[in-house]
């Protein structure tokens, strides 16, 4: 499999590749630059804004506009432009990462420290009424997050372990916590997840230049291997969500490829699984 540049950019983080049907477009992300970007495969159009702080994660809503994991907690924007906190929990040193919504619509936000420091980071549940439930309170830095096809599966990553946990997933809570499997010392950190129709979870790489697809019972099935190495998220999108959109990041490198912070395309990479809007 072979990559393409979607949008050539310098994001100095790029994260959360989301596909919006609803709009035909992918909605990614910067996280230190703060910024959240779209793209229209179809026309090629791109858009970007600026937001007041660091933003972990942008997701669709039902309703239209978009909910935001930020610094200092849980936003959404209407679809007037109108901003509001959901949940606003500020705590020093500590910012918004990945996020990921469940089948039942609810927001599945984490946060991290940004020294990185174990247990300084969570993974709670937002539901549509901004009511929060800790799932997780004792994590460095929460990732990748999502669910298998029937939604008895979640998949879960805290990078410095280096693994791709999972858990028994239902009515909103996860049990069982046990790995699903563990990457290699030299081959870098798990980082963001999306799982695919087959219910395989494909893995980005940060210090490894590549995205791994792991088959439901742990067993590496594919590597697509990339020229940069901090590759940091991938969604699939596209009309028939076939097309795996990557993120990556500049952040850290002396001598970034020239693709570093771009958001790349592997055209046809398999099939993904449509993912549910925020229900608030």
């Amino acid at each position: 499999m072979t990559y393409e540049v979607a949008v050539r950019a310098e994001a100095t983080l790029g994260e959360g590749p989301t596909w919006d049907p609803v709009t035909g477009r992918l909605i990614w992300i910067d996280i230190l630059g703060s910024r959240v970007h779209t793209y229209d495969p179809s026309s090629g159009r791109r858009t970007g804004r600026t937001t007041d702080q660091h933003v972990g994660a942008v997701k669709p809503r039902a309703n239209g506009g978009l909910v935001l994991n930020l610094r200092d907690g849980v936003a959404v924007l209407d679809p007037d432009g109108s901003f509001r906190w959901l949940h606003h929990e500020p705590v020093p040193g500590r910012r918004a990462n990945d996020a990921a919504v469940a089948p039942d619509g609810s927001l599945w936000a984490g946060t991290m420290r940004y020294d990185e420091a174990p247990g300084g980071g969570t993974l709670s549940r937002i539901g549509s009424d901004g009511s929060v439930t800790a799932v997780l309170d004792d994590v460095a830095v929460s990732n990748g997050t999502g669910w298998s096809p029937d939604g008895r599966r979640m998949y879960y990553i805290d990078s410095p372990t280096r693994r791709v946990d999972v858990f028994d997933h239902a009515d909103g809570a996860v049990t069982h916590r046990r790995p699903l499997t563990e990457i290699e010392d030299g081959a870098g950190f798990p980082d963001g997840l999306t799982v695919d129709a087959d219910g395989c979870v494909w893995v980005a790489l940060w210090d490894g230049g590549a995205v791994r697809r792991y088959t439901p019972d742990g067993r590496l099935d594919r590597e697509i291997t990339l020229p940069t190495p901090r590759i940091t998220a991938c969604a699939f999108g596209g009309a028939d969500l076939t097309d795996l959109y990557i993120t990556t990041a500049r952040v850290g490198l002396e001598a970034p490829h020239p693709v570093a912070g771009s958001l790349l395309v592997v055209p046809g990479a398999g099939k993904g699984l449509p993912q549910q809007p925020f229900a608030g």
